[in-house]
């Protein structure tokens, strides 16, 4: 108490000199006294956070400056936008009416789940950031969204964060937000659950600068009572949030791959790699799951069935962690807003060791696919 008397005496004294007024003498007191009272947080409570989060980058500060930066305020809304979606997925599944339709074949579907959970994203982003762009997988009519679709919150802990001093003074038009409402929907009509996620990408100058990955079928093997779903997330210089990251041994050589687009060029690639094993699943962000919670060590799919909207999510927080996601030339992808869809020249991915991954692509899958 002596001390805080002196410095307080001390602030005077300075005060008087500048003729700084007392009641604003009184208010720096204050705030300086509910300062010295705010409980330091243990170091029990940073473990169990750490546990949970996986930075990549030293720890930075929590956001002092007032208004969070736009694109973390847009990172935040994703976040309870993709576990909004994810919830809308489950409960379409739970209702055993699927509403299923091909869109370009049998292996090509699109859900009910799909569809409303798209509206709900699109639908949600819009409302508050008007100005953004965003692009969805689904092709679906203009209509008015119903008011329950419509998610309104923001994740606390993301706001809280301090914003990478590269993307403080984003506006909103700069940004290109990349959406598949329901990545996996195949195996989520087969019942392969885990395979399933939400992807909302975001985008600036052509970069995937940030990403939220819900799975909604999280734990759903625990059976009866366990809790389902997770959301994990990401920005570029930021870190990556949601998951315990994990590598496999460097001379271990796993790879993932599509379980239902295969043809004799990706085979190929895929044996050219001289894998110790090959785990066939669906979605592209399940397969980057793998990669950073150490299932495999590359994501090999030398076809052009993937798309912007399956990659611009996991590549944000691939990249978060040190990992790289690139076409089979080993040259990056681009996300601007008129770019095209498709994925021409197929996508490796790798958390570690992506020179040697690119090295071993035969030349024949190379004039088999053609690069953007």
């Amino acid at each position: 108490m002596e001390k805080k008397l002196a410095e307080f005496r001390a602030r005077r004294r300075r005060a008087e000199k500048s003729k700084m007024s007392e009641a604003d003498l009184q208010s720096r007191q204050q705030s300086a006294d509910v300062h010295d009272e705010q409980p330091q947080k243990t170091d029990d409570t940073t473990a169990h956070h750490n546990q949970e989060d996986v930075t990549g980058v030293e720890d930075r500060p929590p956001n002092m400056s007032g208004s969070p930066a736009v694109v973390m305020r847009l990172v935040a809304s994703a976040y309870k936008v993709a576990e909004k979606a994810g919830s809308i997925v489950r409960k379409v599944l739970h209702s055993g009416e699927l509403g299923v339709v091909e869109k370009t074949g049998a292996n090509d579907l699109q859900t009910l789940a799909d569809r409303l959970a798209q509206k709900s994203i699109c639908a949600s982003l819009s409302r508050h950031f008007p100005n953004i762009t965003i692009i969805g997988e689904e092709d679906l009519p203009a209509e008015k969204v119903e008011e329950d679709l419509i998610e309104k919150g923001q994740e606390e802990e993301i706001l809280q964060k301090s914003c990478p001093e590269e993307f403080q003074d984003l506006k909103e038009e700069e940004l290109v937000v990349w959406v598949d409402p329901l990545d996996g929907t195949k195996e989520y009509t087969e019942g392969l659950l885990d395979n399933v996620t939400v992807l909302i990408g975001i985008a600036y100058g052509g970069r995937a600068i940030a990403g939220v990955i819900n799975q909604p079928f999280y734990n759903y093997q625990l059976g009866p009572g366990a809790t389902l779903g997770r959301t994990l997330w990401a920005v570029l210089g930021l870190g990556a949030f949601g998951f315990q990251l994990q590598e496999l041994p460097g001379d271990r050589r796993i790879v993932t791959t599509t379980r239902s687009h295969s043809n004799k060029v990706v085979i190929e690639c895929i044996h050219a790699m001289e894998p110790h094993k090959v785990i066939r699943v669906g979605g592209a962000g399940n397969k980057i799951i793998h990669l950073i919670e150490g299932r495999a060590s590359a994501y090999v799919f030398a076809s052009a069935g993937c798309k912007k909207w399956d990659t611009c999510a996991p590549e944000a927080i691939l990249h978060a962690v040190g990992g790289k996601l690139t076409d089979m030339y080993g040259n990056a992808y681009c996300y601007h807003a008129d770019v095209k869809h498709m994925n021409s020249a197929g996508v490796l991915a790798t958390l570690r060791n992506h020179e040697y991954y690119v090295s071993r692509v035969p030349p024949s899958v190379l004039q088999a696919l053609k690069s953007d």
